[in-house]
């Protein structure tokens, strides 16, 4: 990831051009003027202490919430909230939180009215969870599970941008190396936005790093 221009031999597609977030209910923006780019494959990490605005910024590509100012492409055309919020996927950082479903089937169905056997078997194996019951409820997973279910979900929507909200709080070491190992093979086709406050556990999966601070983002 780096400030405007080119990310090297790779096409840029992801790209944040001057972006600014103030809401109304802050005396200061949560965001001022960020700019950034990213291309397919590779790996982008923020980090920043707890309320430096690192998931307010997801949310934002995400397209759940509007810049103040600027503007947030993809391939250096302009895209919308509703087109943010097709072509990327977020993995929040609790969640078990944002689970609807009573089972995990069931969660794995909503919003996919013509999800297939063989679809939804692919993707379960592909995030580890192919031997979990179908009817077990997502609370009852471990925490490790739960971001892999989570995982899944956005991955039934193929996102080419996927973002992750702090995914190895809260999990032990055995958990983080292989929840590496699968991010490692998920950011092949896409980009991958990491925020977290351990940047140095993601050392494998060679970032770009920047550091979020005071609103304004910075290389590490």
């Amino acid at each position: 990831m780096m400030v405007g221009g080119s990310a090297g031999p790779l096409a840029t597609v992801l790209s944040l051009e001057q972006v600014s977030y103030h809401p109304a209910t802050t005396p200061r923006p949560l965001l001022r003027q960020v700019s950034m780019a990213a291309s397919l494959g590779e790996t982008a990490v923020v980090t920043g202490a707890s309320g430096a605005g690192k998931s307010t910024l997801l949310e934002l590509v995400a397209g759940l919430i509007r810049p103040s100012q600027g503007r947030i492409c993809w391939q250096g055309k302009p895209m919308g909230q509703r087109q943010r919020h097709r072509r990327c996927g977020l993995v929040f950082q609790f969640p078990e939180r944002h689970f609807l479903g009573l089972t995990t089937r069931q969660e794995l169905q909503l919003g996919q009215r013509r999800l297939t056997e063989e679809r939804l078997g692919a993707v379960l194996t592909q995030v580890g969870l192919h031997h979990v019951s179908p009817k077990q409820p997502p609370e009852r997973l471990s925490g490790g599970q739960q971001r892999r279910l989570a995982l899944a979900v956005q991955l039934l929507r193929d996102p080419q941008v996927l973002l992750l909200d702090e995914p190895t709080a809260g999990l032990d070491w055995s958990v983080r190396e292989s929840l590496l190992e699968l991010l490692r093979q998920l950011r092949t086709g896409r980009v991958l936005v990491v925020a977290t406050h351990e940047p140095k556990l993601f050392t494998p999966l060679k970032p770009r790093c920047w550091r979020l601070q005071d609103g304004e983002l910075e290389p590490c």
